[in-house]
């Protein structure tokens, strides 16, 4: 049986998703868990030569946004496509990225504790 084959008939239901919506009315969905190869990868960074600390938590917060965002509706606009999602994260303002990360921690906080660095 091939690779695809074997994925298929995993399971085909979504993963259960959290709504956070900030001030504006945007809404950030989010995953509720994450993969073990995905944990193994967060735990790997901290061992990753960076030029500093604050690159690895860039690359950390990044890689969780990444992984846990399903979706992002912005003024009426739903964007659910990996790439978009993560090219309006690095393009969005610092109060904006500031409420993606809290509301990230917060997130990670009471859905994933094994995911806190």
């Amino acid at each position: 049986m091939g690779r695809r084959q074997r994925r298929r008939q995993g399971s085909d239901a979504p993963a259960s998703t959290r709504d956070y919506v900030d001030a504006e009315g945007n809404v950030l969905a989010l995953r509720e868990q994450l993969s073990p190869g995905t944990l193994r990868e967060l735990r790997a960074l901290a061992d990753r030569p960076a030029a500093s600390a604050e690159d690895r938590w860039q690359r950390r917060a990044e890689l969780m946004f990444e992984r846990l965002a399903v979706s992002w509706t912005i003024a009426g606009l739903p964007l659910t496509g990996q790439r978009e999602l993560l090219g309006r994260y690095r393009l969005a303002d610092e109060a904006t990225r500031q409420w993606v990360r809290g509301t990230l921690d917060e997130h990670v906080r009471e859905h994933l504790p094994e995911a806190v660095a």
